[in-house]
């Protein structure tokens, strides 16, 4: 299993905008993805992709999430999500 923490970088958080961008990268990986806010037990992270669950984290700017996932390419698609959400996609 690989993990990797991001830190949220949207200034308004993982609002609807960058939870649609992440959820559609994550879906369009051939591994399960799941997200976590740091402070939470591992039992309780959520399918990355499902835009419903990352809305419903309540992520918000400069918190810590954890990415975590299994299997062949998955320390390589825990690094391009987690670039994506250490992009503001809320800059001008």
């Amino acid at each position: 299993m690989f993990e990797r923490n991001a830190i949220i970088a949207s200034s308004a958080g993982l609002h609807a905008r960058p939870a649609a961008i992440f959820a559609e990268a994550a879906g369009a990986i051939d591994i399960e993805v799941t997200i976590a806010l740091a402070s939470d037990a591992a039992e309780d992270a959520m399918d990355a992709s499902s835009i419903l669950s990352l809305m419903s984290l309540g992520a918000g700017p400069g918190e810590v999430v954890v990415l975590r996932a299994e299997g062949p390419g998955a320390e390589a698609a825990l690094a391009s999500l987690a670039l994506i959400l250490e992009t503001d996609h809320d800059a001008a």
